[in-house]
């Protein structure tokens, strides 16, 4: 028997069908939730300024970096009260679609 007839489990929101999974369907790349505690440049562009180093406490709200992109300085804002455990790029850095910038 071919190994690509033979049914397998699936499992969808906690159910469990019977079927074939095509070689498609195995090769994907698996989603992967985005970790919070990562900035990633939503844009590519050039860093314009960095106002926080490693180590330093941040607060909701704050200005992390400005990524100037496509004539226009974008301001990332911290998300949430956190601790900078690294920063990924200077000033001047040019960064592409999801580069890390800050940890």
């Amino acid at each position: 028997m071919n190994m690509q007839n033979e049914l397998e489990y699936l499992n969808l929101d906690d159910s469990l069908y019977l079927t074939r999974l095509s070689s498609k369907f195995r090769n994907r790349i698996r989603y992967r939730p985005e970790d919070p505690c990562r900035i990633l440049s939503f844009i590519p562009g050039t860093i314009a300024d960095i106002f926080v180093e490693k180590g330093q406490q941040v607060v909701k709200g704050d200005v992390l970096m400005i990524l100037d992109a496509m004539k226009m300085q974008n301001r990332l804002i911290c998300p949430f009260d956190a601790r900078i455990s690294s920063v990924a790029v200077k000033s001047g850095d040019k960064v592409a679609r999801g580069m890390l910038l800050i940890e």
